[in-house]
């Protein structure tokens, strides 16, 4: 079989396609750089190009991330990111890209770009998966389910797997994890504020993309559904603040749209964020609009 057309799957470079997209490229692109490589298989520069991103991703191991993208499958996403000739790889970071290449590189080129962009070889990954500093998310996930799965009667790591899942996305896996817990495991803090998670990730079920919502709000930013939408992206690709400013603008131009929805996301986005400076700056700023 041509490796072109099927090439393997790994921790660090995977297939992206327009069902997987929003969770596996713009969410972990908020934890770890994301290089997006749009090819085809007829594509004589793609396939010179591939190997050197993989190569590069398994020798980074984690530095960043190597998402394919067969533009004759996904056109919607190749027209999404103005793809006009390939390959064309695109960097992501926090759900944007940042920059890009199109053509075939030599190593060294590649290798320069991603220093540029301050993306290192990541030196260890943690042997612990219940370390926070666990390179790759979805490698943690796989880790702690080995985990589970040797000790099934340590209810303890089924918590810490559904805090993992609902960091990449799986809030379902997760939910059901959750709700399987021992009473003294499901009042744990980590248990409720992933309860808390999975009600803002309901709402991102058959949203669009975020830079769709961001295009939207660019054209109208009376759009309130987008700022909604936005605003819970944001929280759930870790920027707060960026969050809180969606959900208090909402506040300021309709308290009461859908039935006062958003006070509720900003209670519940308190109840998420660590930031106990920045959730007292907002909290005051509510209720200056409240009261």
């Amino acid at each position: 079989m041509n490796p072109a057309a099927a090439p393997e799957t790994t921790a660090f470079a995977f297939d992206a396609t327009t069902a997987n997209f929003e969770r596996d490229v713009l969410a972990r692109s908020m934890e770890v750089p994301v290089l997006i490589d749009f090819w085809a298989p007829w594509c004589g520069p793609c396939k010179q190009l591939k190997p050197v991103l993989e190569k590069l991703a398994d020798e980074y191991a984690g530095g960043f991330i190597l998402a394919r993208v067969n533009s004759d499958d996904e056109m919607q996403l190749a027209a999404l990111f103005g793809i006009r000739s390939l390959p064309t790889v695109m960097l992501l970071k926090g759900g944007r890209p940042v920059d890009g290449f199109m053509g075939a590189q030599p190593e060294s080129a590649v290798r320069q770009f991603l220093a540029q962009h301050g993306i290192q070889p990541n030196e260890a990954i943690a042997e612990d998966p219940a370390d926070e500093t666990y390179a790759d998310p979805h490698a943690r996930v796989a880790a702690l389910e080995a985990q589970a799965a040797a000790e099934p009667d340590k209810p303890e790591h089924q918590l810490e797997l559904a805090v993992a899942l609902a960091q990449i996305g799986e809030v379902e896996r997760a939910g059901r994890l959750i709700d399987a817990l021992p009473a003294n495991l499901a009042n744990d803090d980590r248990a409720k504020r992933v309860r808390a998670s999975l009600t803002f990730a309901a709402a991102l079920k058959d949203a669009p993309p975020l830079a769709v919502l961001e295009q939207r709000m660019t054209q109208d930013d009376s759009d309130l559904s987008a700022r909604h939408l936005l605003g819970v992206h944001y929280l759930l690709g870790g920027d707060a603040e960026g969050a809180l400013r969606q959900f208090l603008e909402l506040l300021r131009r309709d308290r009461n749209w859908q039935d006062g929805l958003p006070r509720r996301l900003l209670i519940d986005a308190f109840n998420l964020i660590d930031d106990a400076d920045l959730v007292g700056r907002y909290r005051r700023q509510m209720a200056s609009l409240l009261f």
